[in-house]
């Protein structure tokens, strides 16, 4: 390692703004390594004798937010596995003890670029999960019930952290209410502004 820091962008929206859906087309497009903060923990609960599996587990049933120094842990190891120096990191920091645990944790191991910022009409948001889930997405949470508790979360506890990084002149902000295509037009001009080939 030439002492050159791994290159990183937040990817924040609300449940169903389709940060997984516009991820997956920037990994195609610019090879970023696309890190979801939920998947990591997903995997980590489900793995034979984790340690954390079962804390992952209630925390994610109750529709709260895992320990930081937990997800900032599993981030550092894949981003160190992946060998790459472009990540996306998905739903991640979603609050403002994820922010500080990732300052404290990983700022100075890290180039953070940006914020990429999916803006999406809660209604539309709650159509898309909902669908999802009927489509057996497999999920655990894309049910009403669940989604009501993550709608809140993501009001009361990442809506101000994309203001802190807002004033901080950081966010890219995206209407994701259109088809995912016309999303993506936006996301590849930002990426191309911020000199990604």
């Amino acid at each position: 390692m030439s002492g050159e820091k791994p290159k990183v962008v937040f990817v924040l929206g609300g449940p169903g703004a389709g940060k997984g859906t516009q991820c997956s087309k920037i990994v195609e497009r610019f090879h970023f390594v696309h890190l979801s903060a939920g998947d990591l923990l997903r995997e980590e609960r489900a793995r034979e004798g984790s340690e954390f599996g079962q804390l992952i587990e209630e925390y994610i049933r109750n529709g709260k937010i895992v320990p930081v120094e937990v997800t900032c842990s599993l981030l550092e190891n894949a981003m160190k596995l992946s060998g790459k120096m472009r990540f996306l990191i998905d739903g991640f920091p979603r609050n403002q003890d994820n922010l500080d645990g990732w300052q404290r944790q990983m700022a100075d191991k890290t180039d953070m670029q940006f914020v990429l910022f999916f803006d999406c009409a809660e209604d539309v948001c709650v159509v898309r999960c909902l669908g999802r889930g009927q489509g057996g997405s497999g999920r655990s949470d894309d049910n009403m019930e669940s989604l009501k508790k993550r709608i809140q979360t993501y009001n009361n506890d990442s809506l101000p952290i994309i203001k802190h990084f807002e004033n901080a002149g950081q966010v890219k902000r995206i209407d994701a209410t259109p088809d995912a295509d016309t999303v993506f037009q936006a996301v590849e001009r930002v990426f191309l502004d911020a000199g990604f080939q």
